[in-house]
């Protein structure tokens, strides 16, 4: 009998596709096999977690593609402009076969490139429910490998002791054993709710044992962290890709622009217009679900915020966002200091007029 006896691996694509997604339009669009995405609570009790705009699913095969790479497909919308292309095949085998199976994964550039050439599809068959397509999408991809059946079951801290190197070695999707150290690093950030239940995560996949509800559960916060982090990633490119530019924009020097003022104030009004569009979309996008009614929800998607990094793209985000907000009161105030002296010329030269003209009346 295999040492795993049932489990899944999910190969997570996600593309930022557009500026937003009408998930009405889109439910409309696609009828009776759209489904509302859920989140579903860890502990007893009745159900607190929930999106504030849930995502829409559809599988594949609504959408021509059943099956990509001997994976099958589902696929989920965002409304903040992300799709998502979860890839699901079943499991069953040695700790070993797992293992090769991750390397084989991690370093799959063509399985990428398949979820790539799909999501293009999904978009044009969906267009006219996103708002500003993107000429190219920005990406990320994350890969859970979840264990729901042990040949002999074990607790959380016995699947450590027993597995925990095949475990980081899966993680990192290296085909050498990991020094102790590694592994160690690896296995410290991982998380359990009842004795049998454990999630590690790391940047690129996470590793779980669970039922296989509960796995599902722990998936779709998975994904949604990692949905996060491709929008912060987008908007932080986004924000100093317009930086750049508007440093170049204010430090050109141009007659007609001195006179008029004009490149300032067109500054102004640009920078105005992007702190408050991204703004705007940050906040839905951070917004987009209640996690605090349930602890273990909030525990394992602030952890699997930390390992993707998730604080460190945000701050960036507030980061350039503060810049901007800098250069908009700098454009703001040298704009009202031409302005002023524009207007203290227009007094000089009436007064020289008048002036003129009194010694021209006295003259004869």
């Amino acid at each position: 009998m295999p040492e795993i006896r049932s489990g899944f691996v999910n190969a997570c694509y996600l593309f930022d596709v557009a500026q937003a997604i009408d998930l009405g339009a889109l439910r409309r669009a696609l009828g009776a096999q759209a489904t509302t995405a859920r989140l579903d609570d860890k502990g007893p009790g009745p159900p607190r977690l929930r999106y504030i705009q849930p995502p829409v699913i559809v599988t594949g095969d609504a959408l021509g593609c059943a099956d990509l790479g001997g994976f099958k497909v589902r696929v989920k919308f965002y409304d903040y402009g992300v799709v998502s292309l979860m890839l699901s095949q079943a499991f069953t085998g040695s700790w070993s076969d797992l293992a090769v199976l991750g390397q084989t994964l991690i370093e799959s550039e063509s399985l990428e490139q398949l979820a790539a050439d799909a999501c293009r599809r999904f978009v044009d068959h969906t267009r006219e429910a996103m708002t500003t397509v993107r000429t190219s999408f920005l990406s990320e991809d994350y890969l859970v490998f979840a264990v729901t059946g042990l040949e002999t079951p074990l607790a959380a801290d016995d699947v450590i002791a027993s597995h925990g190197g095949d475990i980081a070695q899966l993680l990192r999707g290296e085909r050498q054993p990991l020094s102790q150290q590694e592994r160690d690093e690896v296995l410290r950030h991982r998380l359990s709710y009842l004795a049998e239940d454990l999630v590690v995560p790391a940047w690129n996949a996470a590793f779980v044992v669970d039922t296989e509800a509960a796995a599902l559960a722990t998936v779709e916060i998975l994904e949604l962290a990692n949905s996060q982090l491709l929008e912060f990633r987008f908007y932080d490119d986004l924000l100093e890709t317009e930086l750049t530019g508007l440093y170049a924009e204010l430090q050109r020097s141009r007659w007609a622009d001195r006179m008029a003022w004009r490149r300032h104030s067109k500054a102004t009004r640009r920078v105005q217009s992007l702190v408050i569009d991204v703004t705007e979309l940050t906040d839905r996008m951070e917004n987009a679900v209640e996690l605090v009614g349930d602890v273990y929800a909030a525990r394992l998607f602030s952890l699997a915020g930390a390992r993707l990094g998730l604080d460190h793209w945000k701050r960036s985000v507030e980061e350039k966002l503060k810049t901007l907000d800098d250069i908009h009161r700098f454009a703001v105030d040298q704009t009202g200091a031409a302005q002023g002296n524009i207007m203290e010329l227009a007094i000089l030269l009436i007064l020289v007029v008048e002036l003129w003209l009194a010694f021209k009346g006295i003259m004869k």
